[in-house]
């Protein structure tokens, strides 16, 4: 009786510090939203502008979310073809790029295509001075294409990883079962091949789907006036119009819709077939060998390096080119390298004392993510030890501790509005808030890379080393925490990345003396000037420069077949 009330306590404390956290700084804000979604009640024409409004922004969330996901199946369900059965030069300089997108914060994502696409970007540049134009001819930015183009860019890792993962692991003897059998290559994909994939596919469709769906950095950046998906316009009506029923409205749209999304991503993700119908990753990839294998080969590299290579080159050869047109004689646009940018990040030209340079943004952003990484890492450990532990109460409470997954990262920024605003709760007063709403972005996906590491250790090791007289304290330390050094290295570079570049809960907590770089970048790029349009470069390009330090971190320290997302 003594032991099991033992063990019953430590579980209990395992649950207490992930649950208060979670209890004040996520529910309590999902509380106050919802209170003020209806502390209001419209009547007449502003309740029907209203509803107009929720629904016609509703139903363009829905239709661009639709059409980035076709979009990135049908660059995605390739690319993992080629991934899982073919080996070539550069596979892996290009499956590690094409992982970079998707932990690329999304304004870094917005100024890469403006500065391949934009009035400023390479691709005008190149045909204005090829014409001998004086007005750029490509107008891409504020529509609805440069949305889907930033949305297939970050998100077609997603499918390359899942499917192509879910792919590679096929147990060949069931292809090869259909074939003896006599069916053909087709037959075989479509009776075989394709079932075992759907749930993989399904499941990655979502997830994509989940990600445009709440999209707020490309659309805000990238859509213009004309183009506001649900999370844009809470911004707006929030920090601009200062309507927070109707921004509380928006986000309990929002969040039923995108919670709906998560079950539905939770209940069809699940392999259909069990594990009788999986392998070890595949290990004998193949050159290709026919015509076709070889031009499939071909388009299917350029397409992934047209679309993942071109806007990172882009960014950052435009941080280091300097365009001043007053220097020519005629007018016309000069050329030249220069590192300005990056230097007028430390200095301060106007000499104002309320100026805050640049540099002091990194310097923030950097502060707040070591503060996410370790909060968020854990709080992430103690969920999955206390998830791991609860046997079958875990099914009921583990959603519990997903559901920030469903939650956009602007409603978490409205709702941390209205209950965190006065002292000593405030971000000016509390130093910890914004840490604290990163973390809670990230922690969904620190417990999603701990917990099958912490539940893939045999019990059995924990046992022996308890036998030979070793307490619970050397047994984490000498037993749990080696097998656990990969999966906590790849969740503490995913809680650092996603703090350093998180947009969306930032740019309502984060003010005018501490901003974040995304907000910085922001700021400058959308004011006039060619410094100003500079500036927000470099520091994108310190951005990206960052995320592909992590991202091979990740690469490495990835185990043979294990999931990323």
């Amino acid at each position: 009786m003594d032991a099991k009330r033992g063990t019953l306590w430590w579980k209990i404390l395992l649950w207490l510090l992930p649950a208060a956290f979670l209890l004040v700084f996520f529910y309590q804000p999902l509380a106050a939203i919802l209170r003020l979604a209806f502390s209001k009640p419209l009547a007449g024409p502003e309740q029907s502008a209203a509803l107009g409004l929720t629904a016609n922004t509703f139903a363009f969330t829905l239709w661009q979310a639709l059409l980035s996901v076709l979009l990135t199946l049908l660059v995605g369900l390739p690319a993992a073809y080629l991934f899982s059965h073919f080996e070539f030069a550069g596979r892996k300089l290009l499956r590690l790029t094409a992982l970079l997108p998707f932990i690329l914060p999304t304004v870094v994502t917005a100024v890469c295509f403006n500065t391949l696409l934009g009035p400023r970007g390479w691709l005008n540049l190149g045909l204005m001075a090829l014409f001998k134009l004086t007005e750029p001819p490509v107008r891409m930015l504020d529509s609805l294409p440069a949305i889907l183009l930033a949305h297939v860019f970050y998100n077609s890792s997603v499918i390359i990883r899942i499917v192509g993962g879910a792919w590679s692991r096929l147990d060949r003897k069931l292809t090869q079962a259909a074939q003896i059998l006599g069916a053909n290559s087709w037959r075989v994909f479509w009776e075989v091949t394709l079932p075992l994939l759907l749930p993989a596919i399904g499941g990655a469709s979502l997830l994509v789907f989940l990600f445009d769906f709440t999209s707020f950095g490309v659309v805000l950046m990238l859509g213009g006036p004309r183009f506001a998906t649900l999370e844009v316009e809470i911004y707006t009506q929030a920090l601009y119009l200062f309507n927070l029923p109707l921004a509380g409205l928006l986000s309990l749209v929002q969040l039923v819709f995108t919670l709906l999304v998560a079950w539905l991503h939770s209940r069809l993700s699940q392999p259909r077939y069990g594990k009788s119908a999986l392998s070890a990753e595949r290990a004998n990839l193949r050159r290709p060998k026919t015509r076709a294998e070889k031009a499939f080969t071909l388009v299917v590299v350029l397409v992934l390096a047209a679309l993942t290579l071109l806007p990172l080159l882009s960014l950052v050869s435009r941080s280091v080119v300097s365009l001043e047109a007053e220097r020519g004689a005629r007018g016309e646009a000069q050329t030249g390298f220069t590192l300005r940018y990056y230097r007028e990040l430390f200095h301060n030209p106007s000499g104002s004392l309320f100026y805050v340079p640049p540099a002091a943004a990194v310097r923030n952003s950097l502060l707040y993510a070591g503060a996410t990484m370790l909060i968020a890492n854990l709080l992430g450990l103690l969920t999955s030890y206390a998830l791991r532990c609860s046997g079958r109460l875990s099914r009921w409470l583990e959603p519990l501790f997903i559901l920030p997954l469903g939650a956009s990262a602007v409603t978490l920024g409205l709702g941390f509005v209205i209950v965190f605003r006065r002292p000593p709760w405030d971000a000016l007063s509390f130093s910890l808030l914004i840490p604290f709403a990163h973390a809670l972005v990230a922690l969904p996906l620190v417990v999603r890379t701990l917990l099958p590491a912490l539940r893939g250790i045999p019990d059995s090791l924990r046992q022996a080393a308890g036998t030979l007289g070793a307490g619970w304290a050397r047994v984490f330390r000498e037993v749990d925490l080696p097998l656990l050094l990969r999966p906590l290295l790849v969740s503490m570079v995913f809680a650092f990345t996603i703090s350093l570049g998180e947009f969306g809960a930032s740019s309502f907590l984060s003010t005018g003396s501490n901003p974040t770089i995304p907000v910085a970048i922001y700021r400058y790029i959308s004011q006039p000037g060619a410094l100003n349009y500079g500036q927000a470069l470099a520091m994108s390009t310190i951005l990206l420069l960052v995320c592909a330090f992590g991202s091979l971190i990740i690469e490495k320290a990835r185990l043979p077949g294990e999931e990323l997302f």
